[in-house]
C-alpha cells in the first residue's frame, strides 16, 4: 500500500454547480489525494443514487418529482440478461457513466492536467445496501428485498466501480475507491430487514471489482464490526459525532489494523452552523479525544497514527459553497497539524 499516513481527502459531494470549480476546490486543498466531486445541486442526475443508475433494468427517473424507482411491472428479464452478460464478460463499457450524471468526473482530467501529479485520486460509488434500500419499486418496496434484484444491484455497482477506477487510473496509477453506505446507520433497526451475511456478501461483490484500495464510508452509527470484517482497506466514519461508537469494537479495530487497514477519521462536520464555530485547533483536539477512546481500550496510539487518514464527516453537497470550502480547509489544517505533531513519512 502506498503511504496514506495522516493525509487528508474529501468524501463525495460538493455544493458547487460548476464542475471545474468543484474540481479545483478539492485539488487546491487536497493536492495529494484529490477527488472527483459529485454535484447534486447541479442536477438531479447527480443524486448519489441516480448517478449510478444508468443501465439498471427497469429504472425510471421522474425528474419533476426528483424520484428514482424500478418499475417491476415491466419485463425485467432482457435488462437483467444484458447486465449479467456484461458482468460475466467484464464489459466495462456497459457501465460507463455519462458526463451528464457525473460532470465532476468528466472535468477532473482538465483540472489536474497542469498540476503536479497527485499521490492518489479518490473516487466513490454508492454501496449496494444504501442503493437497494433507497431505490424502491413502483409500489415503494425497497429493491434490496427482492433477492434477484439485490444480486443484480451488487453486480451493477461492481461494474460501475470498475469502470470508474479504470478511468481514474488513466490520470494516476494509485486510485482509492470508497463504497458509500450511509444507510448502514439503520442496520439492526426494526425498519431494515437486512442480515449481516447479506451486507457482507453484497459489499464483497462490489469490492471484488476494485483493483486498487477500497474503502467503505458510513456517516452514522452502525455495527462497525460488520464493516471491519469485510475486505475493505479503509474504514471511513463520522468521527465528529460517532467516535465513541467505534470504540465499542476494540478487538475488531485491532484486527483491522493488524491486517493493514486504515481508519479515515471524518473529523470536520458537514453542517453550516457547526463548521462556522470550529477551528483547526478545536477539531484537532476533538480528533485527539477520539483517538484516546481507542487508546483507553488498549490499542497503541502509534498503531492508530500509522494508519490514519483525515476527512470531512460526510459529503458536503447540502452545504453552502462558502461553508463547504471552509470544511475542506479545516480538514487540511487538521491533517497538517497532526503531521506537525507526529511526523509524516513521505512515501
Amino acid at each position: 500500500m502506498f503511504d496514506l499516513n495522516l493525509l487528508p481527502t474529501a468524501i463525495g459531494s460538493l455544493p458547487h454547480q460548476d464542475p471545474a470549480a468543484g474540481c479545483r476546490a478539492v485539488a487546491d486543498v487536497f493536492p495529494q489525494i484529490p477527488i472527483w466531486p459529485q454535484l447534486p445541486q447541479r442536477s438531479f442526475l447527480e443524486n448519489m443514487y441516480v448517478q449510478y443508475s444508468e443501465g439498471f433494468p427497469g429504472v425510471v427517473l421522474d425528474h419533476e418529482a426528483e424520484r428514482i424507482y424500478v418499475d417491476r411491472s415491466q419485463d425485467l428479464d432482457p435488462g437483467l440478461e444484458r447486465l449479467y452478460m456484461a458482468y460475466l464478460e467484464n464489459d466495462l463499457e456497459f457501465a460507463a457513466i455519462d458526463p451528464a450524471y457525473a460532470a465532476g468526473l468528466a472535468a477532473l482530467p482538465t483540472v489536474l492536467d497542469s498540476r503536479p501529479a497527485p499521490r492518489a485520486i479518490k473516487g466513490q460509488v454508492t454501496g449496494p445496501i444504501s442503493w437497494g434500500l433507497t431505490v424502491v419499486d413502483q409500489d415503494r418496496r425497497p429493491t434490496l428485498y427482492d433477492d434477484i434484484l439485490a444480486d443484480a444491484i451488487a453486480k451493477h455497482l461492481r461494474l460501475k466501480a470498475s469502470w470508474q477506477e479504470r478511468e481514474l487510473t488513466r490520470l494516476c496509477p494509485n486510485v482509492i475507491t470508497f463504497v458509500d453506505e450511509p444507510y448502514m446507520s439503520a442496520f439492526g433497526s426494526a425498519f431494515v430487514a437486512v442480515s449481516r451475511e447479506q451486507v457482507i456478501t453484497l459489499l464483497e461483490e462490489v469490492f471484488a471489482g476494485i483493483q486498487g484500495l477500497k474503502g467503505v464510508h458510513c456517516c452514522g452509527n452502525t455495527d462497525w464490526g460488520i464493516l471491519l470484517e469485510t475486505s475493505a482497506d479503509i474504514l471511513n466514519l463520522d468521527a465528529y459525532d460517532y467516535a465513541e461508537s467505534l470504540a465499542l469494537y476494540p478487538e475488531a479495530v485491532r484486527a483491522f489494523l493488524r491486517r493493514g487497514g486504515v481508519i479515515a477519521w471524518g473529523i470536520s462536520p458537514n453542517r453550516d452552523d457547526l463548521i462556522a464555530r470550529e477551528t483547526v485547533a478545536s477539531l484537532t483536539e476533538r480528533l485527539e479525544t477520539a483517538l484516546g477512546l481507542l487508546v483507553n481500550k488498549g490499542i497503541p496510539k502509534d498503531d492508530l497514527l500509522a494508519a490514519m487518514m483525515i476527512t470531512p464527516s460526510c459529503g458536503l453537497g447540502s452545504m453552502s459553497v462558502v461553508a463547504a470550502e471552509r470544511v475542506l480547509l479545516l480538514t487540511a489544517g487538521v491533517a497538517a497539524e497532526m503531521q506537525r505533531r507526529y511526523g509524516h513519512t513521505e512515501g
